[in-house]
């Protein structure tokens, strides 16, 4: 429960990251919400990688290349998955994007990423 718990506390870190950057760039540099959505996600990508490596799952033992590989195949998948769902939601669901945003996110997060990470990543 404790590393659940660590693991959603640096994934809302890595997200705060993820919001600050997505929404930086489309309101004060004008771009395209999809196209700052997929670099908001890669920041925040980076950021909680390196917390779930070095504070969640403590994985700092094993090294970084191979855990970095797993990573970015599940990471791939966290991309596809939130992006795809920001656009069929923020379009058909004619939702804001930073609420359709917050809400694949949360999502994703507590499912897909959590269990790929620590059964397949940091094991």
């Amino acid at each position: 429960m404790v590393t659940f718990i660590k693991a959603q506390a640096a994934s809302l870190a890595a997200t705060i990251v993820d919001f600050a950057v997505t929404i930086i760039l489309v309101e004060v540099f004008h771009c395209w919400y999809l196209a700052a959505s997929v670099i908001g996600t890669i920041s925040g990508g980076v950021a909680n990688f390196m917390l779930g490596r070095r504070w969640v799952f403590k994985a700092t033992e094993k090294g970084i290349p191979m855990q970095a590989i797993k990573y970015l195949l599940v990471w791939t998948g966290n991309l596809v998955l939130v992006s795809g769902g920001v656009y069929v939601v923020t379009n058909y669901g004619r939702i804001n994007y930073v609420l359709s945003k917050i809400l694949v996110s949360i999502v994703i997060g507590a499912t897909y990423n959590y269990l790929m990470q620590k059964r397949f990543v940091f094991k």
